[in-house]
């Protein structure tokens, strides 16, 4: 089994470097024959270019691709394309592995395909979420690292002639979020299941927050809201409404927890800055959730209207 790992990136050359010396020290076994690192550059503006062509020998395993910046679902559309492996491992570049990674993933599959006796299935590892960026790999695991989504591209592993059957990923989705999940509901459709791989451990790291970082994270929900509806026209089902919270229920729930927007980015300002002080950002995270998800659920409606969308 040759496994390539596809990883597109964007200006992340701090994590990123941590990402691949990490994917660089993975446990040969069989059923792996051998494996590689395709990085997919999407147009990045920091050193990021520079540096893996300097650093190129410390990292043998790793093969740079680049494009202009047209978004992760063509950045891996593109790293497929390089790859040589004949299994696929997608991981997001803020994402720190352990030694056993690549090999448990392995592992699973070659399992799973003896059992089915095809090979319609992908392994799905744990996401562990950490602000550490020193330590990464010290976190431990949480309640709130749960996923339920079908098929997410920070830690998946799947046969690479299953994934191009599936089309790939929808160069449509140029802004954040869903073109995973859309490719998924494909995957789904098709038959191809998913196998929990919770050995296969990667520390996702994002920096804990900042009052800096909301009006971010706002612009985040725009965008969320308008490559909800890509996904929405290519999927009018109930099931992909309520993925995206496109719903009643949820237009409901979130102006329920919001008391109407009462609880908003500026009325929580003061005290998400009094939680961040205390040292408890994820703390305030969560809180800052209330009001980001009413803003995404607003602004989905708003961009349907405006596409009369019903």
């Amino acid at each position: 089994m040759f496994l390539s790992v596809v990883i597109p990136t964007y200006n992340r050359l701090p994590i990123l470097q941590k990402c691949l010396r990490a994917l660089e020290q993975q446990r040969l076994e069989a059923p792996i024959s051998n494996y590689e690192v395709v990085v997919v550059d999407d147009g990045s503006t920091d050193e990021t270019v520079p540096w893996l062509l300097h650093h190129g020998g410390q990292l043998p395993h790793v093969r740079l691709v680049q494009q202009d910046h047209g978004g992760p679902a063509e950045g891996r559309n593109r790293g497929v394309d390089y790859a040589r492996g004949d299994v696929i491992v997608f991981i997001d570049s803020d994402l720190v592995v352990t030694e056993d990674f690549l090999i448990s993933h392995a592992r699973r599959l070659d399992q799973t395909w003896r059992e089915r006796g095809d090979r319609l299935c992908f392994t799905y590892g744990a996401v562990i979420n950490t602000a550490n960026f020193e330590d990464p790999t010290s976190e431990p695991h949480k309640l709130r690292d749960l996923s339920w989504a079908y098929f997410a591209t920070g830690n998946v592993a799947i046969d690479r002639q299953v994934l191009e059957t599936s089309g790939l990923f929808d160069t449509r989705f140029r802004l954040y979020g869903w073109e995973d999940l859309e490719l998924g509901e494909r995957l789904r459709r098709m038959g191809v299941v998913l196998v929990r791989c919770p050995e296969a451990v990667g520390y996702h790291w994002h920096p804990a927050l900042s009052l800096e970082q909301v009006p971010r994270l706002i612009a985040v929900e725009g965008e969320r809201a308008k490559m909800g509806l890509v996904f929405y026209r290519k999927h009018p089902t109930r099931r992909v409404r309520f993925i995206i919270q496109f719903t009643v229920l949820h237009r409901l729930l979130w102006e329920l927890l919001t008391l109407g927007g009462l609880l908003n980015e500026r009325s929580l300002r003061p005290l998400l800055a009094w939680l961040i002080r205390r040292g408890k950002p994820g703390l305030a995270m969560e809180l800052l959730r209330l009001p980001l998800n009413r803003i995404g659920v607003r602004a989905l409606y708003a961009e349907a209207r405006a596409e009369g969308i019903a």
